[in-house]
This record gives C-alpha cells, structure tokens and sequence, in this order.
C-alpha cells in the first residue's frame, strides 16, 4: 500500500510546478511522481555505472592490462561517424 510523504515546497516552487504539471496535462501529484521516479533513476544507473567503472578499474590493476586513449580515440570517433574501425588492442600497461 502507497506511503503518504509530506512535502514542504516554497511558494515560488509551488506556483511554477503547478504550471508546468498543468501544461503537461498532469497533476501536480503525478509530476511530481514521475520526477522522483525519474531521479531516483538517474541515481541507481550512476551508481550502476560508477560500480562497472571500479570494478574494471580493478581488473586493470589485477592483469596490468588496458586500452591507449591513442587507439581508442580514432575507434570512438569512427563509431560515432557511422564507420568501422579496429578495435584497441589490450595493452599491457605496466
């Protein structure tokens, strides 16, 4: 069952969250939803994202093995353009 959370806004923040709850068609109850579902997205996929990050930051410290940002850089910009290119090769790096 849905918990009730007060939410003190000030007068100003008030006003304009009406506003734009109104031009999207919703209540201000409901954007508000959506925002915090929204966030609290952001939040858990950055976190997601910063645990990926450590945990391969790890496995190079473990194997001293990783990518150049001088073969990676061209693979990235032809990736973007549409093109194919060569994937870095893994380095060792120490």
């Amino acid at each position: 069952m849905p918990e009730t959370t007060t939410l003190r806004l000030p007068d100003g923040l008030k006003a304009r969250l009406n506003g734009v709850a109104a031009g999207a068609g919703k209540s201000a109850h409901a954007f508000m939803l959506d925002a915090i579902a929204a966030a609290v997205s952001a939040a858990e996929e950055q976190a997601a994202f910063e645990a990926l990050a450590d945990a391969r930051y790890q496995g190079m410290l473990e194997t001293g093995e990783g990518l150049l940002w001088e073969e990676v850089r061209p693979w990235l910009v032809a990736a973007a353009a549409g093109q194919s290119a060569p994937p870095p090769r893994v380095n060792k790096w120490r």
